[in-house]
Order: C-alpha cells, then structure tokens, then sequence
C-alpha cells in the first residue's frame, strides 16, 4: 500500500455517538489550568516488586477517577528492572476492570515493536471490555536499547522499523476500521473484536513523539499530538510550533490538540519532595550509564558518591521535574502551561515510593480544588 494514500484514511472520524463526551479533548476540573492526566511507568522501587507497583497503579488509576484527572496511560518499556510496564495492553485490561470512567490507554505502545494486527486485536478487545474509555498512543522508538529492539523485532528489522512507522500507522488504522480495499493482501484479514462483528467503537489513535517527526504527521494528519517534555524537554516548544504550524483540520479534530508529559511531584514538604525526586534522578542516571536497576532508595540516592558530571546531570534532570509542595507544584505547572500552551498535562512521577507517588496525584488535585474524592467527577 502507498504511505499517502493510506495515510488519508488515518484522520477519519473516531467518535461513536454525538451524544458521547469528546474522546480526545478533556475536561478541566476545579482551578486546574487545563485537563490534567496521569502517565504510569509502574516504577518498582529498591525492597519492592512488580506485584506491589501493579497494586500502586490500580490505586493510582482510582484516585486519579474519584478527582477528576482525564485519562491514566501506562508506558511500554522494556528491559528496565524499574519499569513494569513491558505490556500496556495487560496492565490497561487490569486497570479497566477495576475503574468505570476514567479513559485508559497506552502512551504510548511502540508500534515498530508489534504487528499492527495484534495492536489493533488487543486493542479492539480493550475497547470491548471498557467501551468507549480507550486510548491508542503509539510511538516510533523501540522504548528500550537497540540489542533489546532487536531481540522484540526479530533479525532484519531493526535498522527499518522506525522509518517504516508511516506505513505500519496506516496498516494499524486499517485493521482498526476493517476497511483494506479489494483486491489489497488483507482484505480478508479483520482485527477480532473489531467492526467485522457489527457496529463497534474504536480508540483515538495519538501520536507520541520527543522530536519533530510524530509533531509533523500528527498535524498533517489532524490527530491529536503528546511530546515526552519529561525528558526532552529542550525540544518542546519546537515541537508543539511545529504541530500547530502543519495542523490540518480532520473527522478528528477542527484544530490542535497537544498534551505534554510533565515530570511532577507535590509532598507535603519540599524536602520530602526533593528526597523522592532525588531517586528518580539517580535511576535515569545509571540507565543513562548502563547500569539500570530497581529506583534506588531516598538514602541511597543521598549518600550516593557523585562524580561532578554525575552531579551536573542529576542536577539538570531535577530542574525539569515540577517538585516541591502543592503551592509550588501549582505555579510550576500553571507557568508551563503559560509558556508551552499546551491543552493538557499529563503528569508522571519516577520516584522510589509508590505511595509518595498517589500521595502527589491527592495533593495536586487538593491544590487545583478537583472534585473530592467519591464526588461526581
């Protein structure tokens, strides 16, 4: 199939009902700037486990319902002992079953890594199991290092998977709406659970970038745009000025949509903050280095010996989380917005605690006065 061709067909029309809330643009709560979300790695703190960061994202995901945060995405990364998010599609499931109205999805799903039938198959049965509540964010880099791409990908795959990711997009979308023209090789393939089975929703698809590449399609596209400003944040205003310049209006959206990832967290002190910060630097530090391991503990991050470039980079990476008390989480958050126009946050926090993590999603929805928790949201 031709990239452009096909491409066209991405940007179609994703909305069930008119009587249904927009899939895409969120709902601001309380003094909130804008729509605030939730983006989940499942981090596994040192002395803990996978099991337990799983119970922490279902908590996350709950609280996170209760006071009116949009959406809850988890990350696909791989071959990070401090990552436990390997399988989105898993983790989405579980969360679905233990919410009912808050949007779920995957932010992103690294499309190169996967066939786009088995995308479109899982998550045509997400959208089954939580109608109308899924989100497709796909992204073009591998989510983890190149020997372990490759060992996803298969031989021969991995130096061509990312500039193929036009085409598996437009594959994707294909299968999503079961629509491969006659005479096409697929034509009689369909994604099950899908539209072969009768009238049936799917999820927005996103797409996820940290360069101008995702910003550009996703504008020529008219599809809603997230940047990773969490860790590339000197690209995020090139890249939203680049969305926003090759927008062009779609079945989707009239007009941009741009989240950004924003690395954040409020505790009831500013040191407490800090000490949590602290740890999540010093994990991206060793991956950074080759040596990724569990998020090490707050005393484990303070006594750590760093060398004067270690300590420049976690110095840098601390700069670009919005940390400290709920006041000051506040005027981070609210000057971010100020300065990116950004129509969503979608707040992370890399920290050891996984209860210092659900305590920040509490404290930044008390400071924003989002809806309390067991109110209507």
């Amino acid at each position: 199939m031709s990239d452009t061709g096909d491409l066209e067909n991405v940007g179609r029309d994703t909305t069930q009902d008119a009587g249904r809330p927009d899939p895409v643009r969120g709902i601001r709560h309380g003094r909130a700037p804008v729509p605030l979300s939730v983006l989940d790695l499942v981090t596994v703190g040192a002395g803990s486990t996978a099991h337990h960061s799983l119970r922490t994202s279902v908590a996350i995901s709950r609280l996170a319902e209760s006071r009116g945060y949009q959406r809850h995405w988890v990350a696909e990364h791989h071959s990070m002992p401090g990552v436990a998010s390997s399988s989105p599609a898993v983790v989405l499931a579980h969360l679905a079953a233990h919410t009912s109205r808050i949007r779920l999805g995957s932010g992103g799903v690294m499309l190169p890594n996967h066939a786009p039938l088995a995308v479109a198959e899982q998550f045509g049965t997400l959208e089954a199991l939580a109608p109308g509540r899924i989100d497709l964010g796909l992204g073009r880099a591998p989510g983890t290092d190149g020997r372990t791409a490759a060992a996803l990908r298969g031989p021969g795959r991995l130096d061509e998977a990312a500039d193929e990711f036009p085409r598996l997009l437009a594959e994707l979308t294909r299968f999503l709406d079961d629509d491969f023209p006659a005479g096409h090789p697929y034509a009689r393939v369909h994604a099950v659970p899908g539209p072969v089975q009768g009238a049936a929703g799917r999820p927005p698809l996103w797409l996820l970038g940290s360069s101008g590449f995702s910003a550009r399609l996703a504008g020529e596209l008219g599809l809603p745009f997230a940047y990773a400003h969490h860790f590339s944040a000197a690209g995020t205003l090139p890249a939203l000025d680049l969305y926003r310049q090759t927008f062009r209006p779609s079945a989707v959206l009239a007009a941009p949509y741009a989240l950004i990832g924003v690395s954040t967290l409020a505790a009831d002190t500013a040191g407490e903050a800090r000490a949590q910060v602290r740890t999540g630097a010093l994990s991206m530090l060793k991956l950074r280095t080759g040596r990724p391991g569990l998020i090490p503990t707050p005393e484990e991050a303070a006594s750590y010996g760093y060398s004067p470039l270690e300590r420049e980079f976690v110095d840098n990476w601390m700069a670009n989380v919005v940390h400290g008390t709920p006041d000051e989480v506040r005027a981070g958050l609210d000057a971010l917005v100020a300065r990116t126009g950004a129509d969503e946050l979608m707040l992370t926090g890399n920290a050891h605690s996984g209860a210092a993590r659900l305590r920040s999603y509490e404290l930044v929805a008390d400071v924003y006065g989002m809806p309390a928790a067991g109110a209507p949201s």
